[in-house]
């Protein structure tokens, strides 16, 4: 636990000295000056709007669990553990969320490589989700559906290989030849690619993805909100489709949370593309990702520490596995 806490809080100064940087850049007596007469009541509508995308996305997680068969985990711990992982959202393309599956082991035993796959499919979801929203608002802005083929491309050859028999044995067969402690993991690996590969079957894709795509035209709608907060004007399907397309060039790159890649797109797109005043693009950009980035870290660690309230053995020190395991289909 000391040790996340402690990559969190390296994350979290890194992103203060990113968002000092551009406040620097740009002039903060000017940026001062902007927040001066932003509508504060403006952000908790974002916070709001924020949440709201992380109840949708539970939607998600709850519904594969059913497709998993992993029954037994009462509703509230089930979303105490989903937003749980929002502790590491700030992971590169928030692979850290698997967290969530040692968090669901260690209270009711379900097995890590059973569930990991889950936060694999919310990831392809989650992109093609995003993809839909860049190719609806790409309408007159010329490159945006370049951003939208780069993130279907992306999904459509993880969904090959994941799809692929030849692609499964290549894999399996590395890990049987290779030492011993990858030998050791080979069962785990299989274990997690079937369940992979049965969330992501293309029957199974649709109801994810509209969930998605409703998720996370939320968090775009909170940046427009957060524009009204400053006077601008700019329109929904515009703030979703800069929203949209600076968090998918920051999933693509693999660095925390997306950070200084999602910022340094969204302001310029604000202010090259948008019409939005420098100084305001750059303080919207920074309460926007205050609202959708920090605070999904903030409601992470109220969740975890309301989760150990209720399983006080979870994360204790050398704790392996919870004792009662739910029912869950072979």
């Amino acid at each position: 636990m000391t040790q996340l806490l402690r990559k969190i809080l390296l994350a979290m100064m890194l992103g203060v000295a990113l968002y000092g940087a551009f406040a620097f850049y740009r002039g903060t007596r000017e940026i001062a000056d902007s927040l001066v007469h932003f509508r504060w009541a403006a952000f908790g509508m974002a916070c709001a709007l924020a949440f709201g995308n992380y109840l949708t996305r539970f939607l998600k997680w709850e519904y594969y669990l059913a497709r998993l068969g992993i029954r037994g985990v009462p509703k509230l711990d089930s979303l105490l553990t989903f937003l749980s992982g929002l502790v590491l959202t700030v992971t590169p393309g928030k692979v850290g969320e698997v967290f969530k599956s040692l968090v669901l082991n260690q209270t009711f035993g379900v097995p890590v490589a059973r569930t990991a796959p889950i936060v694999l499919a919310e990831r392809l979801t989650d992109v093609l989700g995003i993809v839909i929203m860049i190719v609806v608002g790409s309408a007159g802005f010329p490159g945006g559906i370049h951003w939208a083929g780069a993130g279907a491309a992306l999904v459509l050859v993880v969904l090959v290989l994941v799809s692929s028999d030849r692609f499964f044995l290549w894999v399996v067969g590395l890990l049987d030849r290779g030492p011993p402690r990858l030998r050791a993991i080979a069962p785990k690996i299989r274990e997690a690619w079937e369940s992979l590969r049965e969330l992501v079957a293309p029957r199974r894709l649709i109801l994810p993805t509209m969930l998605s795509v409703v998720a996370w035209s939320l968090e775009g709608l909170a940046l427009w909100v957060i524009l009204r907060g400053f006077g601008e004007h700019t329109s929904v399907l515009v703030s979703c489709f800069f929203y949209a397309t600076a968090t998918l060039a920051g999933a693509l790159i693999p660095v925390p949370g997306g950070l200084g890649i999602t910022e340094g797109m969204l302001e310029e797109q604000l202010w090259h593309f948008g019409h939005v005043g420098k100084f305001t693009s750059t303080s919207a950009m920074i309460l926007v990702r205050f609202a959708t980035l920090w605070f999904a870290v903030l409601i992470g660690f109220v969740s975890l520490g309301w989760m150990r309230a209720r399983h006080p053995s979870l994360l204790r020190e050398g704790m392996a596995v919870a004792p009662a395991a739910p029912q869950a289909r072979a």
